[in-house]
């Protein structure tokens, strides 16, 4: 199992210097890779009585901007989106943001992405939220497509390209989804790279995985040949039951796991680190 550490955005703050030292101690530490998250803008809950999520109060750092800056700053780490929300980005330009991360990183970029959950954001982004899954598909397969070609001509329903392309042309990046909705569970099997569930590892997390499988079965492909990455939110599990969550999902297949430090009340990436630091080893050991 591949062990990533979530970038800890609303905590870590806006100095330069102490994003470049805590992914670099991050990659010295030994973790495989970065997971980071995806929120453009957030809801004015003065303007919204009763909003639940993500507000403008909390920082996010832009991911692909982010790891543009983390592919030069370290040289092994993974640099992973837990997840971009595709329908709610201009395909054409995620293709050619993404080609360029993954260029400029050595081919260390994997592309999680989603559909989210905040219709604000649609909206102040001018797209639809009530078509957004059905459009995700589409955009992954246009994606794939500029990846691979000079000259893409493609003609969907939401999207149409005539001959043109995105320079650089990297080959492929890989595409895993997130969500838990039955069309998504279907879409991971017929399209996906990776799945990201986040829950605990019970009958009914390996009942997802299975069907995941079955549909990837059905679409011709071979289940082993998707990841499937859960994340270990410190915050939500005593220590007594981390091991027992790790072990869990090592035995449904999990062939990733990211440890997330947010809400554990530190205020300062050396707080965040030692988190780290101390979850790696406990990860370890329970493996």
């Amino acid at each position: 199992m591949r062990i990533g550490a979530v970038f800890p955005h609303t905590e870590i703050g806006s100095d330069p210097g102490a994003i470049r030292t805590w992914a670099q101690e991050v990659e010295r530490l030994g973790f495989h890779h970065v997971l980071a998250f995806d929120h453009v803008v957030g809801a004015d809950p003065a303007k919204r009585p009763g909003w639940r999520g993500y507000t403008s109060r909390d920082a996010f750092h832009e991911p692909l901007v982010l790891f543009g800056f983390l592919a030069g700053v370290t040289s092994t780490l993974e640099l992973a989106t837990g997840v971009l929300v595709l329908p709610q980005r201009q395909t054409a330009l995620v293709a050619k943001q993404a080609a360029e991360v993954h260029l400029l990183s050595g081919g260390r970029l994997r592309l999680g992405v989603g559909i989210g959950w905040n219709e604000v954001e649609y909206d102040v982004l001018n797209e639809n939220f009530h078509d957004r899954g059905a459009r995700s598909e589409e955009q992954v397969e246009l994606l794939r497509r500029l990846w691979a070609a000079e000259s893409v001509d493609f003609t969907g329903r939401w999207h149409r390209v005539d001959g043109a392309g995105i320079k650089p042309v990297v080959g492929s990046i890989p595409v895993w989804f997130g969500g838990y909705a039955e069309r998504t569970l279907r879409r991971v099997g017929r399209l996906g790279d990776g799945w990201m569930p986040r829950r605990w590892p019970d009958e009914v997390a390996r009942e997802q995985l299975d069907r995941v499988r079955g549909y990837a079965r059905d679409a011709g492909r071979d289940p082993a040949a998707i990841g499937f990455e859960t994340r270990l939110t410190l915050a939500d599990l005593p220590a007594d039951r981390r091991a027992d969550y790790v072990r869990g999902w090592r035995d449904l297949g999990a062939t990733h796991l990211s440890v997330d430090t947010m809400g554990l009340g530190h205020t300062t990436p050396d707080g965040h680190l030692a988190a780290l630091g101390d979850a790696l080893a406990g990860v370890r050991a329970a493996l």
